[in-house]
């Protein structure tokens, strides 16, 4: 690598690490004879840094240079920052040498806005095609498509990408108006309907065709940034949950504010990035996805953001104390789901062993139960639990969130370590 080209290697993988909607899983795809790479699950192995990295993915931005002046942008137009770019060729060969090393897995392909988005979205396809035709790179590639580019660059670049995202950035339409004036929903929702609808054509046309090209088979995501706004929890799960309805919606990441900007009176003024919100965001996410909650059970008008003390789920067995105690040798699925300390593996099995006789402590600690959260909210076997209506709520919460507090203040060193 010459000396040029690392330069810019420097200045735009360091440009990137802003952007956490970055994942490899869901999708699968074999070598191919005469090509390398694999997307196949097993062959794609990644790692997260503390602030939430994704490593094995080479992430790199095609450029930096950008026409908007987005306040919470390291990029934008207005800083006073070294400017580069890479050709197609350069980015391509580059990935190809990279991925020859063992150093990466596969692409993470962002960009700054240069001229306009169709023009910048011209040259990112114009890599990924590279890749896959010139170099039969057969590996997993993650692509960002820029808000307001075309339905026919969209669809291009579907065809080669196995993920495609658009970040919405601001949660609601009037704060990114105010913090990115440039740019407005309509130019995020665009592509995203586009990949949506391309997706949706890909599985019809596969029905009729097995030979037909997948269309970014491992689904969209995007990520909202938190703390720039007032915006408060409510608003953010609420369009976490309105997305995850979309058929072809994978994931929302959340990132906390990184000021990178000091000095403008839009954006507020932070001691340190807003990790542990951030980390309770993901919990419900996760809780959304795989617990069955709804965003409205999770936070309300009464309690518009997530309890910072305890995590989410703990939070609203707490607010709800008329549910529990449960009895897991009884219970349904779905409410022995929604214990503190019973994920879903565990919920499984406690529904498949209780077939064979009534369940005890010690038995639940050996299929995976937290007994020290759930034992707050369940009896069985062999002795009633000390309850929440015993222990009453307030109790409880003073038990848990002290634990988890020190759990999070270790988190939070962890992280300043690795930033120092």
């Amino acid at each position: 690598m010459n000396e040029k080209t690392f330069e810019k290697l420097k200045i735009l993988a360091d440009a990137a690490k802003y952007d956490v909607s970055c994942a490899s899983s869901g999708t699968s795809r074999g070598g191919v004879k005469g090509g390398i790479g694999t997307a196949a699950g097993w062959g794609i192995c990644h790692s997260f840094t503390p602030d939430g990295r994704c490593i094995s993915l080479f992430k790199i931005l095609l450029t930096n240079h950008c026409i908007y002046d987005c306040a919470y942008c390291s990029n934008r137009r207005s800083n006073d920052v070294v400017r580069t770019a890479f050709t197609a060729d350069e980015l391509a060969n580059l990935t190809i040498e990279f991925y020859r090393r063992n150093y990466i897995e596969g692409l993470f392909l962002s960009s700054g806005v240069m001229r306009n988005p169709d023009y910048t979205m011209e040259r990112m396809v114009r890599v990924v095609k590279l890749l896959r035709e010139t170099h039969r790179f057969n590996g997993y590639i993650h692509m960002k498509s820029i808000p307001g580019a075309s339905r026919e660059l969209v669809a291009q670049a579907g065809v080669y990408a196995d993920r495609m995202s658009v970040n919405l950035e601001i949660p609601s339409e009037q704060n990114l108006k105010l913090l990115a004036p440039d740019k407005d929903y309509e130019s995020v929702f665009a592509p995203m309907r586009f990949i949506q609808q391309g997706m949706l054509e890909s599985v019809e046309d596969r029905k009729k065709f097995r030979s037909a090209p997948k269309f970014v088979p491992a689904g969209q995501s995007t990520q909202v940034i938190i703390g720039a706004t007032p915006d408060n929890d409510k608003q953010i799960l609420s369009l976490a949950s309105a997305l995850y309805k979309r058929p072809s919606f994978k994931r929302v990441y959340y990132s906390g504010y990184i000021p990178v900007n000091s000095g403008d009176i839009r954006l507020p003024a932070l001691a340190k990035p807003p990790l542990v919100r951030e980390n309770r965001l993901y919990q419900a996410d996760w809780l959304m996805r795989f617990y069955e909650f709804k965003a409205n059970e999770l936070v309300d008008d009464s309690h518009p953001d997530l309890d910072l003390d305890v995590d989410p789920k703990m939070g609203w067995a707490l607010r709800h104390p008329e549910f529990f105690p449960i009895d897991v040798n009884t219970a349904p699925y779905e409410m022995i789901l929604r214990v503190p300390g019973i994920g879903v593996k565990s919920a499984k099995l406690i529904v498949t062993s209780r077939r064979y006789g009534r369940l005890s402590s010690e038995q639940l600690k050996k299929i995976g139960v937290v007994m020290k959260r759930a034992r707050y909210f369940i009896v069985c076997r062999e002795l009633p639990m000390q309850t929440v209506n015993e222990l009453t709520p307030q109790y409880v919460r003073r038990q848990i969130s002290q634990k988890q507090k020190k759990a999070a203040a270790e988190l939070l060193q962890y992280s300043i370590d690795w930033g120092e």
